[in-house]
C-alpha cells in the first residue's frame, strides 16, 4: 500500500487525507512512476492503475475520486456525487459534506490546499498556481466551505509539496503584477542572483490569503517539488530538461463514515 504525506493539522476526527509522491505507481520514463494526471500523455491505462493504488489508501475504489479540469481559475465547486467526468468539472477547488467522495487535486509545481473542519463535517482540496491565488481561488473556496456551515475560524488548511522560494524565480513583469494587487506583496518577492529577477514564495503568499479570510490554522509541509526529483513531479524542471510532458501528483481528502 502506498504511504503518502501526511500532517497532524489534517489528522482529525472522520477526515483522512494524503499528499502522495510520485513513488508506487506503475508509469515509465518521465511519468514515474505515481502519474494520476488524466491529462498528461501517458498510458491511460497506467494512469488508472495509479489512481487505483491511491484509493485503496483510502479503502475505496476508484470510482470514489473526484478530480477536476483545472484552468488556474478561481472556482470552487461543491460535489455531490462519485459520478463525476474530470472534463465536466472546469474548477480549481472542490468541496464537499459528503463521506466517501475523496476530492483530488493534481499538480506539478504548483500549490495542492487540503482543507478540512471537522466540526461540521466539511472538506475541500484546492489547486493554486500563481493566477489561481492571484485571483482569489483561496476565498472562493473558503467562501464555498462556509455556506456549507465552515467557519473559517475552525477550518484547518494545509499546503502540500509546491515548488518553494529557492527554486521560483521569475521577473519583473510577474512580480508587479503582485505589486499591483496589493503593495504589500512585495514581502513575497526576495532579490535573486540575476539582475532584474526575483525569489517568489508561493507558500507563504497563500498561507497569508488563507489567514486573511479568517483560518487560523494555515500551515505548509515546506517540500519544495522542483528541488526533489525523486519525490516529486516539476513542470518547471521538466521544461528546464526540454521534456514536452510532465507527471502529475495527487494531494486528496475524504470524509470518512
Amino acid at each position: 500500500m502506498l504511504k503518502p504525506i501526511q500532517h497532524p493539522k489534517l489528522k482529525l476526527p472522520k477526515i483522512n487525507h494524503g499528499f502522495f509522491t510520485r513513488e508506487g505507481g506503475v508509469s515509465k520514463g518521465i511519468y514515474n512512476s505515481l502519474n494520476c494526471g488524466i491529462g498528461s500523455r501517458d498510458f491511460p491505462e497506467a494512469v488508472e492503475e495509479n489512481r487505483k493504488r491511491a484509493m485503496h489508501f483510502f479503502n475505496l475504489n476508484n470510482d470514489s475520486l473526484v478530480t477536476s479540469w483545472q484552468t488556474h481559475s478561481n472556482i470552487a465547486l461543491k460535489i455531490e456525487t462519485q459520478k463525476y467526468q474530470s472534463k465536466d468539472l472546469k474548477c480549481d477547488a472542490l468541496v464537499t459534506n459528503k463521506p466517501d467522495i475523496a476530492l483530488g487535486i493534481l499538480t506539478a509545481d504548483c500549490a495542492p490546499i487540503l482543507l478540512a473542519n471537522y466540526k461540521c463535517g466539511v472538506i475541500a482540496a484546492a489547486h493554486a498556481g500563481w493566477r489561481g491565488a492571484l485571483s482569489g481561488i483561496i476565498e472562493s473556496t473558503i467562501g464555498l466551505m462556509a455556506e456549507l456551515g465552515a467557519n473559517p475560524e475552525n477550518t484547518n488548511a494545509v499546503i502540500g509539496p509546491t515548488i518553494g522560494p529557492k527554486s521560483y524565480e521569475v521577473g519583473n513583469e510577474f512580480r508587479n503584477l503582485f505589486i499591483e494587487n496589493n503593495d504589500n506583496n512585495a514581502f513575497f518577492f526576495k532579490k535573486s542572483s540575476q539582475t532584474n529577477f526575483w525569489m517568489f514564495d508561493l507558500p507563504s503568499y497563500i498561507i497569508k490569503r488563507l489567514e486573511n479570510t479568517g483560518v487560523r490554522v494555515a500551515s505548509s509541509l515546506g517540500l519544495d517539488t522542483y528541488a526533489h526529483q525523486n519525490k516529486f513531479f516539476s513542470y518547471r524542471r521538466n521544461c528546464h530538461k526540454g521534456y514536452k510532458d510532465y507527471g502529475r501528483l495527487l494531494s486528496s481528502i475524504v470524509l470518512e463514515l
